[in-house]
C-alpha cells in the first residue's frame, strides 16, 4: 500500500485526486483515492507500467496531459 500523504507532499501538481510526480524514467501518475493506483508513462506519455483499470487509467493519462503544463513539462518543450 502507496503512502498517499509522502506520495502528495512529494507530487509535482495534484489534479481531481490523481498525483503526478516527474522523475528521470517519466511520470509516475498516483490515484490517491485508491492507495494502490499505479501509471508509469514515458516522457512522451506512452504507458509503460500500470495496475489500474481501464477507467482509472483512462483519467490518469488525462491527468497527466493537463498536469504537465503547471510542472514545465510540456511536449513540445
Amino acid at each position: 500500500m502507496l503512502d498517499v500523504t509522502k506520495i502528495a507532499d512529494e507530487a509535482d501538481v495534484i489534479i481531481s485526486g490523481f498525483a503526478v510526480k516527474k522523475k528521470e524514467d517519466g511520470f509516475y501518475v498516483y490515484n490517491l483515492n485508491n492507495a494502490e493506483g499505479v501509471a508509469l508513462f514515458t516522457k512522451d506519455e506512452i504507458l509503460v507500467e500500470t495496475n489500474m483499470d481501464d477507467i482509472e487509467l483512462a483519467m490518469a493519462q488525462k491527468t497527466l496531459t493537463e498536469g504537465k503544463k503547471y510542472i514545465g513539462a510540456e511536449q513540445n518543450a
